[in-house]
């Protein structure tokens, strides 16, 4: 297979259409989907050269498949990172990027605002095999301070975190973490790696739940952890044989969704700041948190550190009648173009209670650390037209006052 030609010198825009393309001998326009578990060889000296080579031939999809290495290489040129893999989810990736990392006895330290699942990754699974693990508030400076005092293995973090947005200072928390002999894991799935470059400051692994705005039409499951080439060297061994493998068509999906990634993004993030400011000013909700708005706490860190405000926004109602979650169920019943989903990063607009959803297991004061109250509502912003958005939301809102 021949790899496409491009100039050294193209802008990022152009990796996400170009970037990584193998053409078969029939020269296709579009991505070739490479639907094998296997390949052939032409004779036994050949199949033993292809397992005892440094990876370039494809010997097993489990390993290596051309359509999904096109995802990697395409999304690799974009990050900046020398290395990719894809794995068939975020949770996979996110799993791979720890737990293939760690070992017993080695010490991980976390920001407590996670993803419900990931949250568990970090504390139960990890404890389970001989980690250490310890959780902090990932916004106060002197968290990380005190926790990276000590010999640490890994660091890992979300910034803008899910639900409430979160923001850790990398330009801080990476040198203390490098210091203290840690490798540092940022989950970039809110940022999305167009508004978000953590290698710029320094990350050593990026994760990505690439069925969010990656895909960003809700079709397929997928993963990446993005690396240099050291920590490659050791993932790809637990990557291979704990067989977390992208499916060639979910790859070539997910290629279609990177042509369109920043044109997306870049609406949704415009449909978003439009939205989050009709909610501040709204007198049935108490408090909105979005990127994009002056009023976020950590407004000059998310400008230091991001592009723009993405497409997510979490808010907080007021009880209606002294009950926060009848006034979130109400809100969210009342919608008709926004669709109750806890998925997000979707070319349709999609809410979800976390209390009740993506957060459901935490316990009452594990959710109040995190700010997820029963009045909290995450929104993800897509490419419908923001006035309707806001009369779909208006809707629900206006009935609560």
């Amino acid at each position: 297979m021949a790899m496409s030609d491009l100039p050294d010198d193209v802008n990022p825009a152009t990796l996400l259409v170009h970037g990584g393309t193998r053409r078969s001998q029939f020269e296709e326009t579009s991505e070739a989907i490479f639907l094998t578990s296997g390949y052939v060889y032409g004779s036994a000296e050949a199949a033993e050269a292809a397992f005892a080579n440094d990876g370039s031939r494809f010997v097993y999809s489990r390993f290596r498949n051309p359509t999904v290495a096109m995802f990697e290489d395409r999304l690799a040129q974009y990050e900046g990172y020398p290395r990719c893999f894809a794995t068939a989810s975020g949770m996979a990736a996110v799993h791979a990027a720890v737990i293939g990392l760690l070992k017993a006895g080695d010490r991980l330290v976390a920001s407590r605002a996670l993803f419900g699942s990931c949250l568990y990754i970090v504390s139960d699974i990890a404890r389970r095999f001989g980690i250490e693990s310890v959780i902090i508030d990932g916004t106060k400076p002197e968290e990380w301070e005190k926790a990276l005092s000590v010999p640490t293995d890994l660091v890992f973090l979300e910034t803008p975190s899910n639900p409430c947005l979160d923001v850790v200072d990398l330009e801080h928390v990476v040198p203390l973490a490098h210091k203290a002999g840690a490798r540092v894991v940022v989950d970039n799935v809110f940022a999305t790696p167009v508004l978000q470059k953590p290698n710029r400051f320094g990350v050593d692994v990026v994760v990505y739940s690439a069925t969010k705005h990656i895909d960003g039409q809700g079709r397929c499951l997928g993963g990446a952890i993005l690396c240099d080439d050291t920590v490659a060297a050791l993932l790809a061994p637990y990557l291979r044989h704990t067989g977390p493998a992208m499916s060639p068509f979910n790859a070539w999906t997910l290629l279609k969704g990177l042509e369109t990634l920043e044109l997306r993004v870049k609406a949704q993030q415009a449909a978003a700041l439009k939205v989050a400011t009709f909610l501040e000013g709204h007198p049935a909700v108490a408090r909105v948190l979005y990127a994009g708005l002056d009023s976020h706490p950590q407004r000059a860190l998310l400008r230091r550190q991001m592009a723009g405000g993405s497409n997510l926004i979490c808010f907080h109602l007021k009880p209606a009648g002294g009950d926060a979650k009848a006034a979130a169920f109400a809100t969210l019943n009342a919608l008709r173009i926004i669709k109750i989903s806890n998925n997000l990063g979707d070319s349709k607009s999609l809410a979800t209670h976390p209390a009740t959803t993506t957060h459901q297991r935490l316990t009452v004061e594990e959710k109040e650390t995190l700010g997820i109250g029963p009045g909290t509502i995450r929104l993800s912003v897509g490419l419908e037209d923001p006035d309707d958005l806001i009369a779909d939301l208006k809707r629900g809102l206006d009935g609560l006052v």
